[in-house]
């Protein structure tokens, strides 16, 4: 299989230099590199790949990084107050978590509870808390705008709940801040909307200052209840010594009186263990005692073991830094191989734009509209699995069809130059087929 692979490679490296724009070729030209292409296509599926792009999960060697938490309690488990976390009750978390919690999220420890290894169940429990409230209120329906491309998991958790989606694209480094506030002044019904605001999934943008405090005021046009459910999933995971900064959003909105509709969310999912970690909600004190409350009826807490092993590992936000400049070296290599291939075989031939992260875990690809399945369908049948098309939008289902999640994290080093060197084959397959067509 590798002597199969390394022969199209070969080929691949010395067949690159195409005319810039496929747009501005001749019917015999793109004919002709059709059937180049081809034959590069039919040699990658002689190699019998099984290649997987299609989450972002930390590799093996970024899980090493954090193996020390196991075993650091060496037996010591009584908090400087009394409390021995081998116990019931602190459904809020410990102290010391809940502090290192409010770091991450920038906000008062007092307004921070600590769950289990999956900010998303801190979600589902959150919506679940709020339904009764919604939709005593709107009988007829719920609904949330949800900027796009944006998060799968986000959307799978608006369709359990019923709660309709409104997307809303970017324009340019934030979502389109004018038609949200349009929309939420004008539909009672908008209970909330989804934000990644800092290195988003999948586009990796970080949003404005301006954004931030616009965000910050928008409860004060809304209905009543509306909640900005702030993912700061990928807050400490930058890819740059010049990292992004993000406003304080909590800050902001002590300031305009609107902290009750804000609810932070975050976790060590991608720092330390992915299945072991330890979660964060924030929202102001007077709400998060009447979440803490709903909780209550249906578990006693969280695993306060784990979030003391969590504190005595990362200690504080320079612990946290120190040890993310360790993923950052694992990663980098990652996105720049990335960047450096499809830069060589796409770069001005306007048939895909990407983008260029400086912090999370994606890469955001736009094909040729129409061609996103196709570009998927082409890889899968060669071996090479990649997010299924549509997957970054409500409901599965991209409009133009052309939005593609690249997830370069989890693949060694080789096996990730083999997956993305058959990705730019199906892309330019599927690009001159399209203008073929046309």
């Amino acid at each position: 299989t590798l002597i199969v692979y390394n022969q199209f490679r070969k080929k691949l490296v010395t067949t690159s230099n195409q005319p810039n724009s496929y747009g501005a070729m001749s019917r015999t030209e793109l004919e002709a590199l059709e059937i180049t292409l081809v034959q590069k296509y039919d040699e990658i599926a002689a190699a019998k790949l099984a290649l997987d792009l299609t989450r972002g999960k930390p590799s093996s060697e970024q899980l090493n990084l954090s193996n020390e938490i196991d075993g650091i309690l060496k037996g010591q488990y009584i908090l400087q107050d009394g409390t021995d976390v081998r116990n019931y009750g602190g459904l809020l978390g410990i102290p010391e978590a809940r502090a290192l919690g409010a770091s991450i999220l920038e906000t008062n420890a007092d307004e921070i509870l600590v769950g289990g290894n999956a900010s998303l169940t801190l979600m589902h429990q959150y919506l679940a808390f709020m339904q009764p409230l919604w939709k005593q209120e709107c009988p007829e329906g719920v609904k949330f705008i949800c900027p796009v491309p944006g998060y799968d998991r986000h959307f799978t958790l608006c369709e359990h709940f019923n709660i309709e989606m409104i997307p809303v694209s970017f324009d340019g480094q934030d979502p389109d801040l004018d038609q949200i506030e349009r929309l939420v002044q004008q539909d009672p019904s908008i209970k909330g909307i989804w934000c990644v605001p800092k290195y988003s999934n999948p586009t990796g943008k970080t949003y404005s200052d301006t954004a931030v405090k616009r965000f910050s005021m928008l409860p004060k046009i809304s209905g009543d209840n509306f909640r900005i459910m702030w993912d700061n999933a990928y807050a400490v995971h930058h890819l740059s010594d010049a990292p992004d900064q993000l406003a304080n959003l909590m800050a902001l909105a002590r300031h305009h009186d609107t902290n009750d509709s804000m609810v932070l969310f975050g976790s060590t999912s991608k720092v330390t263990f992915a299945g072991a970690g330890i979660s964060f909600l924030g929202t102001s004190q007077e709400k998060l005692g009447e979440f803490e409350q709903h909780l209550s009826e249906t578990m006693i807490g969280f695993d306060k073991v784990n979030q003391l092993r969590h504190v005595l590992f990362l200690k504080d936000m320079s612990g946290i830094a120190r040890h993310m400049a360790r993923h950052a070296a694992l990663l980098k290599p990652r996105f720049a191989l990335t960047e450096k291939i499809l830069s060589k075989y796409l770069d001005g031939k306007r048939i895909g734009e990407w983008s260029r992260p400086n912090g999370g875990y994606f890469v955001s690809f736009d094909a040729i509209p129409g061609q996103a399945k196709e570009i998927i369908t082409l890889a899968a049948n060669v071996g090479v699995r990649l997010t299924p098309a549509g997957a970054t939008f409500p409901y599965g289902i991209d409009p133009q069809d052309r939005n593609i999640r690249l997830a370069p994290t989890f693949p060694a080093l080789d096996s990730l130059q083999q997956a993305l060197e058959v990705f730019v084959v199906c892309v330019q397959l599927a690009s001159v087929r399209h203008y073929l067509k046309s």
